[in-house]
């Protein structure tokens, strides 16, 4: 066992965990999009990044690859992790707008602009078809190829895969498929539609979402408290 502390509690985590397996068996959500479960890990997208290290030595890494050790201090929310988690999304809903899953990310995040021109692409890369294809359906029919701005996913050498049972299930998995509610042509880049009217108060106070009332950060009760007491001093 390894003696953690993340967000302030103290765990003792089994070793061979990561990071973000530890944050989820206490209930601290932390956003995800080339994770699964039932695959191995990939760490591609980095949406899941957390803050570890005391005092000015830190740094961010993906919660989904980074292994839990002895006296590791973790940060799931602060404000340096939230600014970067809303550019990495930047960047994904930039790539493939007409995706659900990252709008609903988007809405959830309270993501307010997206600031680079849409490619309105097909695919984020995230890896989860090509790792399903193969660790789940044991076909192994398409993966990456090409490097740089030339990266993209594809049977070898473009051609009909002699493997591929045509089983679905690289679209069953993959977040750009979910197709938003606009459909493939949407006016705007970012949809907001659904998106969350309880702002996170928190951060912009204390740097780092502390509440443990309800969702993190979203009740904004110790936000209030600290106005008032302002007040009455």
């Amino acid at each position: 066992m390894c003696r953690i502390t993340i967000d302030g509690i103290g765990f003792d985590a089994p070793e061979g965990w990561t990071v973000l397996e530890a944050a989820r068996f206490l209930g601290i959500d932390i956003p995800t999009i080339c994770f699964h479960e039932g695959l191995s890990p990939g760490g591609g997208c980095r949406l899941c990044v957390v803050e570890i290290g005391n005092g000015d030595d830190t740094k961010l890494v993906s919660s989904c690859t980074y292994p839990v050790e002895e006296g590791l201090v973790i940060r799931t929310a602060t404000e340096r992790v939230i600014v970067a988690r809303k550019m990495i999304l930047e960047l994904l809903i930039a790539q493939c707008p007409t995706s659900k899953t990252l709008q609903d990310l988007a809405a959830k995040m309270a993501l307010k602009q997206v600031r680079f021109t849409a490619k309105f692409d097909h695919c984020i890369l995230c890896g989860l078809c090509v790792r399903m294809c193969e660790e789940q359906m044991m076909a192994s029919a398409i993966g990456f190829v090409n490097r740089g701005k030339e990266l993209k996913i594809t049977t070898p050498f473009d051609k009909n895969s002699e493997v591929c049972r045509k089983c679905g299930a690289c679209m069953y998995i993959c977040p750009a498929c979910t197709l938003r509610c606009e459909g493939p042509a949407p006016q705007e880049i970012l949809c907001g539609r659904c998106e969350n009217a309880l702002q996170p108060t928190c951060l912009e106070s204390y740097h780092n979402f502390t509440c443990w009332m309800g969702l993190r950060g979203e009740c904004g009760t110790c936000a209030s408290e600290k106005l008032e007491g302002k007040k009455e001093d």
